[in-house]
């Protein structure tokens, strides 16, 4: 296991030390705010949280954003799950947190990084991600139910 890496800028931090996350600050905005994960479950969020390579932006203390990178740390990476907060956006730090994760020692070596969104195109075409080349040869498979079937088989 890798040691945790910070970075610092102004009066904000980003760490990958998941001993400083808050789950609940991460849940509440993937399960209430986000358009992939609407109703996602927390022990979901939890678990991934445990197998990806996290980085949390913190304003002191105070969690105010958050990504993740699923990878085996060799050939393959998937960016998932990045936001800020509302109360925080517009101050450069989703490119700062873009800069660091491209730069983070343990992603260096990877032959491809992928990711999907359907609104921030902008933000990481300027870090190098573009439309696949051959979106034919892509495909995808809905394994489990949606969140919203999960939450509500919970209640």
């Amino acid at each position: 296991m890798q040691r945790p890496l910070e970075a610092t800028k102004g009066n904000y931090r980003i760490s990958t030390d998941k001993a400083q996350l808050q789950l609940p600050v991460i849940h509440r905005y993937l399960s209430e705010d986000s358009y992939w994960a609407k109703d996602i479950p927390e022990n979901l969020v939890a678990a991934s949280i445990e197998n990806s390579l996290c980085f949390g932006i913190y304003q002191q203390n105070e969690q105010v954003g958050f990504a993740r990178v699923i990878t085996d740390y060799a050939t393959f990476g998937y960016l998932a799950d990045v936001f800020v907060l509302p109360g925080h956006r517009g101050q450069g730090l989703s490119k700062w947190l873009m800069e660091v994760i491209g730069s983070h020692p343990g992603l260096q070596q990877l032959r491809r990084m992928m990711l999907m969104t359907q609104d921030a195109h902008g933000l990481y075409e300027q870090y190098g991600y573009a439309p696949l080349e051959h979106p034919g040869n892509a495909m995808s498979k809905r394994v489990g139910a949606p969140y919203t079937e999960l939450k509500n088989k919970m209640a």
